[in-house]
């Protein structure tokens, strides 16, 4: 009787240990973290072309993620894409105001993140300025449709 409680229990705290594993399983992969609010600092940018960029998808700087795209909207005023950056609150007053923001692509066709490059520029970014220098997204089927249209004008 008492061996039959002790596995039972063992048996409960294993399955226990499996879900917190998937839980953590699954935060890790979404993307989410558990980053106080005051841990970070907003920037936005504006692109002409966001392809198929998301909310919560990485912001690099030399290949480290630094941040996550928190909102993505349209800017009514020039219809360009607005994004909203969430970078970590280390980076704030350490970017020089001629930073670059790139979309760019993960392998030839993985997910679409944010590369960011500081510049020389001894001013530095504040909370909630804006990015100046943009580059768009390069998409994968309007290089195809100009490739095609080229080979059938020659």
């Amino acid at each position: 009787m008492k061996r039959s409680k002790i596995m039972e229990l063992g048996v409960g705290l294993f399955m226990l240990a499996g879900i917190l594993g998937l839980v953590f399983l699954g935060l890790r992969v979404s993307g989410m973290t558990l980053q106080a609010p005051g841990d970070t600092f907003r920037l936005e940018a504006n692109f002409a072309n966001i392809g198929t960029l998301k909310p919560r998808a990485r912001v690099t700087m030399a290949g480290v993620t630094v941040g996550r795209v928190s909102t993505i909207e349209l800017d009514t005023d020039w219809y360009d894409a607005r994004v909203i950056l969430e970078l970590d609150g280390d980076l704030e007053g350490r970017l020089s105001r001629d930073t670059t923001a790139a979309i760019l692509t993960a392998g030839l066709l993985g997910e679409q993140y944010i590369g960011l490059s500081v510049g020389g520029d001894p001013e530095t970014l504040a909370n909630g300025d804006t990015l100046r220098d943009t580059q768009s997204a390069i998409v994968l089927e309007e290089l195809i449709q100009q490739f095609v249209s080229n080979l059938v004008s020659d």
